[in-house]
């Protein structure tokens, strides 16, 4: 694994442009970056990402599968009760989800550590599965890296896949096409990361051979049933959701989330123990030791479990993402470790042993720090895509970067 310069494409922002990635760049800044890539080996792909992603994967489902059967689990991620027996309702039909991300930190020496997993609602979905793939295609049409550069990168077609089950397992013959019913697909207005990629998934859905419509979460209405609705007053049956449970529970319509009129949801609500850093605690204590693992508890065990954590460790919020009120302790860092603030933490933390990300340097000389957001889609890994920060810390603001195999 190593991070090379090269030339980027002189006309990407146009190209960009067409094909609807309006965010590549963010209150002025770059998050698109390709003047760089990051290069592995194809056994750096199968062994040292592919393989112990699908195994995360299963072992992360083994926890569900004892969460929703387990109210210690339930209560130890804050999940508020009202909520359970829909977690438990959704494992046991075998509601199918579509996607995860997996956060790795890798060197290209192995194995990968977990740092976290998004279960829920994973984003820099767009970038990862098109936008570098067409970055790909184009740098080698125009000599810009080797002809017989390939990339870990099957997402699209894993979606499209995903959709397709998805919506076979609808409807009282379990036919086709959600059994007739229309998917609605909803994130928040005003934010183009979220729009584009919901927009995204909605068109994988259509190839799917899925009918969809685009509402945001601000027009969804409730009918005199409890029924949520579209802006045209047809009821929302089938819904898939780039907003975190914990928040659409809060909703004013969240209650009509459970019972008899709710909503086919997309993540279903087991999804709810994989977006909660509270997984990994006991993702340890079922699996200790595990080679992809870090040591984790949760912050009142901390204390008497000090010397497995470790001196150098990393506290997190249950529900922060985008690195909010990440804390990292480390006593040779200057003034003993790093903060970002944000509106997490008042839900519990929980205590992970650090693992610190690999450094690049740049053109520059800067330091520059990679993390692996490893994609599984319809039950496997398929694909990853890179985030780098000139910080420990991977954060709103941390940039994307393509990658190929060489």
């Amino acid at each position: 694994m190593r991070r090379t310069a090269i030339a980027p494409r002189s006309d990407w922002q146009d190209t960009a442009a067409r094909h609807g990635f309006d965010y590549h760049t963010i209150d002025g800044l770059p998050y698109w970056v390709e003047d760089a890539c990051y290069v592995f080996t194809l056994d750096q792909i199968e062994r040292d990402l592919e393989r112990p992603t699908n195994e995360l994967m299963a072992m992360c489902l083994e926890v569900v599968e004892r969460a929703h059967r387990d109210d210690e689990i339930l209560a130890s991620l804050r999940i508020p009760e009202p909520w359970w027996p829909l977690i438990r309702d959704t494992w046991e039909r075998g509601d199918k989800d579509l996607y995860a991300r997996m956060d790795l930190a890798y060197d290209g020496q192995g194995p990968a550590k977990l740092l976290e997993i998004n279960g829920d609602t994973p984003t820099a979905l767009y970038e990862a599965a098109f936008f570098q793939w067409l970055w790909l295609e184009q740098a080698i049409e125009r000599g810009l890296i080797g002809a017989n550069s390939d990339q870990f990168n099957s997402l699209q077609e894993a979606l499209i896949d995903g959709f397709a089950t998805i919506g076979r397992g609808y409807g009282p013959q379990a036919g086709p096409f959600l059994g007739g019913r229309l998917l609605h697909l909803t994130c928040v207005a005003d934010h183009a990361e979220d729009l584009g990629n919901v927009r995204y998934l909605q068109d994988c859905a259509s190839q799917a051979g899925l009918a969809t419509e685009l509402i945001f979460l601000e027009d969804i209405g409730v009918d005199g049933l409890g029924r949520l609705t579209d802006l045209e007053d047809r009821v929302i049956e089938v819904l898939f959701k780039l907003y975190p449970w914990e928040f659409l529970i809060e909703e004013e319509y969240g209650i009509h989330l459970r019972g008899p009129w709710a909503p086919q949801m997309i993540e279903p609500a087991w999804k709810m123990v994989l977006s909660n850093k509270g997984v990994l605690p006991w993702l340890w204590w079922m699996f200790p030791g595990h080679p992809n693992l870090l040591p984790a508890c949760f912050a009142e065990q901390a204390a008497a479990r000090a010397e497995e954590i470790g001196p150098r460790y990393v506290i997190k919020p249950l529900l922060s993402r985008e690195g909010a009120n990440i804390r990292l302790i480390d006593p040779e860092l200057p003034a003993g470790g790093l903060e970002v603030k944000g509106p997490y933490g008042a839900e519990g933390t929980i205590v992970q042993t650090c693992r610190s990300l690999p450094i690049f340097r740049d053109g520059r000389g800067q330091g520059q720090y990679p993390v692996i957001g490893s994609w599984v889609v319809a039950g496997r890994a398929c694909g990853i895509g890179i985030r780098e920060d000139d910080g420990l810390i991977t954060r709103d603001s941390s940039r994307f970067l393509p990658h190929r195999i060489e």
